[in-house]
């Protein structure tokens, strides 16, 4: 791993980048938080899709940083990509809830009928 920290900025189109030294496990990391990857000229252009909002842009920009500083790189999280909370782990998914069970009597007895 590098001195050099990755980069996570919001450019001045609004699209979501990523610079510096990117390896194949962190480069791995970030396909996983959804970011894609485009080969040109002068190397590999790593970016968050476009127009999917700036919600759902930020929540996968600080979950892909966390996940890079929990494999212990470097890295620089732009001060307006940081999700609300910060100590938020993955981008939200709608929850189960879990139902409280009640208790319930047993069913009546049926009476049976008689044999002929």
């Amino acid at each position: 791993m590098s001195d050099e920290p990755i980069r996570i900025t919001r450019g001045q189109g609004g699209e979501v980048d990523v610079e510096g030294p990117v390896d194949g496990f962190a480069a791995s990391v970030l396909q996983r938080a959804r970011f894609e990857t485009y080969p040109t000229l002068r190397g590999v252009w790593i970016r968050l899709p476009f127009d999917l909002g700036r919600t759902w842009e930020n929540e996968h920009a600080t979950w892909a940083a966390e996940m890079l500083a929990a494999a212990r790189y470097s890295v620089d999280l732009d001060p307006d990509l940081r999700a609300v909370p910060p100590a938020a782990s993955a981008p939200s998914a709608p929850r189960r809830t879990r139902t409280a069970m009640t208790a319930q009597s047993a069913p009546a007895a049926t009476p049976r009928r008689q044999r002929r």
